[in-house]
């Protein structure tokens, strides 16, 4: 990833990116830098990161470093990077040449440390880890061996690629520095979609909802909105970085929790089976304002600035229908449904969605507040052309997940740049969504026939096995 040169007088340190969710990884890390207030800069680096999930970055101060790394979901640990080697006596001669004023406060008598060993791509033997450790023994440590609670840890990581068939017999490139911190992956468990008290069919996965809250640089004393907000997961994701958080969606049944449970062995949800109290679950509810019944057509809002970010997961047909309200004729309320509790919804095709869904950005978000939503795609119809855009709002950040062979979904990052006027409106260039559920039908064509081609091989295998000769009667 070109990047520009690093700036002198900052620290270098090694980021260890976990190996999944490959291309949001990046984007998510300079989001985090964005939300805590840090410069930061990703250095030139010859490595490819999905093969080789370690960049160094250049920052002004620990401090921030913490910050950062505090936030990750998508980052095992980060390191302050003492020396790197494509040999082991290359790495040898750096850490020799390690300014003393830097490295003297950690190898004082009165401080204790230890080594961790650890690899990419390769399990390594005890006797590898000894041998790795025994060949620092030129560094001038003084301070005593604490393998529990020492103050400073030190990682030599070896790097050996993601490639199980063509493992090196030495390391690509090996590292030496000082621990740092490590990602939030362990809260994944804590926020797991199974523990949560009120769940749906489409509940997003923890780790995704704190990677797009990430996007959308949620922090503290912000305030996050979602248009879908289903039964809330990524109001949950978004409080948990200090933001206030709301939401609306046209299911009433949704927003108050009535209905049949999604639970295996539970008929009916219970009564406080809500948003709230999984906000509640985790200690949140104090952040929580407020989910209305509302189409998401039609803003309940007049344009004004009123959010710092916008997280949703618009429905695109497959698992949840899309709908607004309306008649199949027409696209508004007839007057005899107004004291109704559920009036008439016609069908929401995805361009009017997503165009709704950028121009209430532009109206709504303040001046550099985010965007970040999931666009729906047909990978071999794909190209940035059909990313909805408008004149307010600048691409940020595209960042694929693929669920299929043709199917997949885009994480979409936008950042308002400008204040909207009654001109500005949004744009699809190329528009593979005009018509109703046009991803759904994609969908269940591209099963239909793939079932239909397994029914043919299992005729074809059928007609050409061999048939068994019959058994002589005795």
């Amino acid at each position: 990833m070109a990047a520009p040169m690093c700036s002198t007088g900052w620290r270098r340190y090694l980021l260890w990116l976990a190996h999944d969710h490959l291309e949001f990884r990046i984007p998510e890390i300079q989001s985090i830098a964005l939300a805590v207030g840090s410069q930061m800069e990703i250095c030139d680096s010859d490595y490819d990161l999905k093969s080789h999930p370690f960049v160094e970055l250049r920052l002004p101060s620990e401090e921030d470093a913490r910050k950062i790394i505090g936030r990750s979901f998508l980052s095992r640990c980060l390191l302050e990077l003492w020396g790197t080697g494509q040999t082991a006596e290359e790495l040898h001669q750096v850490l020799r040449d390690y300014p003393t004023e830097l490295s003297a406060p950690y190898m004082r008598q009165d401080t204790s440390f230890r080594y961790h060993v650890a690899a990419f791509g390769k399990t390594l033997t005890m006797r590898r880890k000894r041998d790795l450790i025994d060949a620092l023994d030129f560094l001038p440590f003084q301070g005593r061996v604490d393998l529990k609670n020492a103050e400073h840890t030190f990682y030599i990581l070896e790097d050996y690629g993601d490639d199980p068939t063509k493992t090196p017999e030495e390391p690509y490139r090996t590292f030496f520095g000082r621990w740092i911190g490590d990602g939030q992956r362990k809260l994944i468990d804590k926020y797991s979609v199974r523990k949560r008290h009120f769940i749906g069919e489409t509940s997003m996965d923890a780790a995704l909802s704190f990677v797009m809250a990430n996007m959308a640089a949620a922090r503290r004393n912000s305030v996050v909105f979602d248009p879908f907000v289903g039964t809330g997961s990524l109001l949950v994701s978004s409080a948990h970085f200090g933001s206030y958080v709301m939401g609306t969606d046209i299911d009433s049944h949704i927003i108050h929790g009535w209905g049949r449970s999604t639970r295996h062995n539970k008929k009916w949800r219970g009564e406080d089976e809500n948003i709230r109290a999984n906000l509640r679950q985790y200690g949140l509810e104090h952040l929580y304002l407020d989910v209305l019944i509302s189409d998401a057509a039609r803003s309940v809002w007049r344009p004004c600035q009123l959010f710092d970010a916008i997280v949703t997961d618009p429905p695109y047909g497959i698992r949840e229908s899309s709908q607004r309200l309306g008649t199949k004729d027409n696209n508004f309320v007839r007057e005899d449904d107004c004291e109704l509790h559920n009036p008439t919804k016609t069908a929401y095709t995805l361009s009017d969605l997503l165009t709704d869904l950028l121009n209430y950005a532009a109206q709504h978000l303040v001046i550099h507040g985010r965007l970040v939503y999931w666009l729906p795609v047909y990978r071999p119809d794909y190209s940035e052309k059909i990313l909805p855009r408008h004149p307010c709002l600048r691409l940020v950040s595209n960042c694929e997940q693929v669920l299929s062979t043709d199917i997949s979904r885009r994480l979409i990052c936008m950042e308002k740049v400008k204040e909207y006027q009654e001109s500005d409106s949004a744009e699809i260039v190329v528009n593979p969504y005009r018509e109703h559920n046009a991803i759904r039908d994609k969908y269940l064509l591209l099963a239909k026939e793939k079932k239909q081609k397994q029914r043919t091989r299992e005729d074809t295998h059928t007609k050409t096995k061999p048939s068994e000769k019959p058994t002589e009667e005795s």
